[in-house]
């Protein structure tokens, strides 16, 4: 009695293993299912106000327009605006969700260089430019830049775009302070390569001297957006120096920036500094190296990086 016991005992424990497995893989399906089910436009839209017209604020066409006419200058036909549609006001926080998912999502077009040099300039939609790290780490930046910028209350409007031929479509976040965020307007810049520079004006009576450098990344409706740089300072009598300062900056808008600088010669002939700089887009990310003393950038997205040494002498 006991082995026949024994026996059906554990062919009910194998039944229960089985049905129970097999539920759970139904239950991981449908979740699977509904994590990779795609939201639309027209998703969105049903969580907005509408809009009682299509005006725009002024100062979110005085950027729109400027952004047309610095693209024309720049990339010419590369990249076109041909419609812009006021879509409504993000008044759910469902509406937030979508909105993260929608700017992330990998058939989302995006932008990225710098407009003063059109080799420079990438456009199209996510996943035909990244892929595998890169793709998964574009998406949860632009996923985090979304949670953390756009706000109910917000506007949207659509823009479509000819890329060389290419209609493409972008969600455009707005305030009454102007554009919040749009992948591609928000993922180019503008900005000088070289950067600009200025330094003290010689004079023999003065005992200071100094040089500074840095590079500014604007909008490219042409306000500035973020900036890097360094400047370094020597204190001297005649031709000796006796003492060098450095400092560095860094700060970018929707995006990330790092400086770092530090003295490599104080004293003697001349005075030296050695800086590591950097700034960009926020699908792309920034890196420190104590070691090699220099910032790195990885991913893609528009940037610029400047590591280096400077001399000064009296």
């Amino acid at each position: 009695m006991k082995t026949k016991f024994a026996t059906a005992f554990k062919l009910f424990l194998v039944l229960f293993v089985l049905t129970f497995n097999s539920c759970q893989d139904d239950s991981t399906e449908t979740i699977h299912e509904n994590a990779v089910q795609k939201q639309s436009i027209d998703d969105l839209k049903k969580e907005l106000t509408l809009p009682s017209s299509q005006e725009l604020p002024e100062i979110v066409q005085e950027q729109l327009t400027l952004s047309k006419a610095n693209l024309t200058a720049y990339l010419q036909n590369q990249l076109q605006i041909t419609e812009v549609t006021v879509l409504g006001k993000l008044s759910t926080e469902k509406s937030l969700l979508i909105v993260q998912n929608l700017i992330a999502d990998e058939e989302s077009p995006i932008a990225f260089g710098n407009i003063k040099t059109p080799a420079s300039v990438v456009i199209g939609k996510m996943q035909n430019i990244h892929s595998g790290k890169q793709l998964t780490d574009s998406q949860n930046n632009l996923k985090d830049l979304a949670a953390h910028e756009i706000k109910t209350g917000d506007n949207v409007l659509q823009i479509t775009w000819i890329s060389k031929g290419e209609k493409l479509t972008t969600l455009c976040f707005y305030g009454n302070d102007g554009i919040i965020w749009d992948n591609i307007l928000g993922g180019l810049i503008m900005m000088d390569a070289d950067g600009r520079s200025q330094s003290s004006a010689t004079d023999s009576k003065v005992v200071s001297k100094w040089y500074k450098q840095w590079w500014t990344a604007d909008w490219i409706w042409g306000s500035q957006r973020g900036e890097i740089g360094y400047q370094i300072t020597i204190y001297y009598s005649g031709s000796t120096v006796s003492n060098t300062d450095v400092n560095d900056w860094g700060n970018m808008s929707l995006g990330s920036a790092r400086s770092e600088s530090k003295i490599t010669k104080n004293t003697g002939s001349y005075g030296q500094c050695r800086y590591a700089l950097g700034l960009c887009t926020p699908t792309g990310s920034l890196s420190f190296n104590t070691s090699s003393f220099s910032v790195s950038f990885s991913g893609l997205g528009s940037n610029i990086v400047s590591n280096g040494y400077k001399s000064l002498y009296p």
